[in-house]
């Protein structure tokens, strides 16, 4: 049985518990104006936006801190239990998903800099479709939480699968402006990023609900299956080695895993690469080039492969989750000789690539079924 606490003491608890949720509240309503403006910075080119966004970042960062003290200072102080406890614990959390998505705006406002003009055809409805989904997702779930209300964390959720669709319906109609006469995928590079950041944020807010959900009922909702474990094999060019890796992993028809490749340029598919693997039954001919910085989620990736040796200083730095491996293959694309000279080097990094990446996955997934 819980011994009341004294009505000065309960007052303090009261008073404290007011200021972590008016920071929190504070910290999520700077990230939705650094969500809007971003993307406005980039839909209108407004480099001083963009440029404010930026330096404003800093304010949330200032806030997790505080907020971290703040969580720490009262956990020691009252030593609460059961609803109050939860409360402080799922703050922590929250505090860290709200940072994540002041990141993700910053980095949009980073991607306007990058543009001097916008192609014509780019879907600027979809973009404003997609901030008019994840603006409302991230208020709503600290709302959720903040209220106690399963219901509208549950109905907030929802907006995570509508905002994937809308970002494969922005990278869709975004591809579709390549051509002879076009914007290149270098310079379509940063609207990509933005779509990717906004379904990003989406997905931040989506862990806040499970937080809501937590606070509001008891019941940890974490530890939902992982969509896909995120695999990227990165190359000096996306024309040969890495596109081999990639294509080599999706024929294991593994589904819970998601494969990736890209070079340190794009580049353009090496056509001997493209009738060799052919020969192998694997089709690659309509694979389009693409650098690493047009990976968005680099850093969420749990496995980087490097098949180069340039490639490791592009391993996400510590601390984090994502592991760094470096495969020392030669790439075919360089050997020269006589055509079977050249054949016997393909036959070689396809062997290599094959038996390397069958091993890891099947590593993967036996690490991953100890642990469940």
């Amino acid at each position: 049985m819980n011994t009341p606490q004294p009505l000065h003491l309960e007052a303090s608890l009261e008073h404290d518990l007011a200021a972590i949720r008016a920071k929190l509240q504070a910290m999520e309503e700077l990230d939705e104006q650094a969500l809007r403006s971003s993307l406005q910075a980039v839909l209108s080119l407004d480099r001083q936006l963009a440029y404010t966004v930026i330096l404003r970042d800093r304010r949330v960062d200032e806030l997790e801190t505080e907020l971290d003290r703040l969580c720490l200072e009262f956990l020691v102080r009252y030593q609460p239990a059961a609803g109050i406890l939860r409360f402080v614990y799922s703050t922590s959390k929250i505090i860290k998903e709200l940072e994540r998505i002041g990141d993700y705006a910053e980095s949009v406002a980073r991607q306007a800099l990058q543009l001097n003009t916008l192609p014509q055809g780019v879907p600027r409805d979809k973009f404003e479709q997609m901030a008019n989904l994840v603006i409302p997702m991230v208020r709503n779930a600290v709302r959720a939480f903040l209220e106690k209300d399963a219901d509208l964390a549950r109905a907030t959720m929802v907006g995570e699968d509508q905002a994937d669709a809308l970002r494969n319906q922005i990278n869709q109609e975004l591809t579709r402006l390549l051509g002879p006469v076009s914007p290149t995928l270098t310079e379509l590079a940063p609207l990509l990023a933005v779509a990717r950041r906004f379904e990003r944020a989406a997905d931040q807010a989506y862990n806040i609900c499970e937080e809501a959900l937590y606070y509001a009922t008891g019941e940890y909702q974490k530890h939902r299956p992982m969509e896909s474990f995120h695999v990227v094999f990165i190359g000096e060019s996306n024309t040969c080695l890495s596109v081999m890796a990639e294509a080599i992993a999706r024929s294991l028809g593994q589904e819970r895993f998601r494969f990736t490749s890209a070079g340190l340029v794009a580049g353009q598919l090496n056509l001997q690469m493209i009738e060799f693997m052919r020969s192998k039954g694997m089709d690659v001919s309509g694979h389009t080039p693409r650098s690493v910085d047009e990976i968005g989620d680099l850093d969420q990736a749990q496995v980087v492969i490097g098949l180069c040796r340039e490639a490791r200083k592009l391993f996400p730095s510590a601390p984090t989750k994502t592991v760094g491996l470096e495969w020392h293959v030669v790439d075919p694309a360089k050997v020269t000789g006589d055509a079977e000279t050249v054949r016997a080097a393909y036959e070689t990094a396809f062997d290599f690539l094959q038996t390397h990446i069958r091993h890891l996955t099947q590593a993967i997934l036996g690490e991953r079924d100890e642990v469940q």
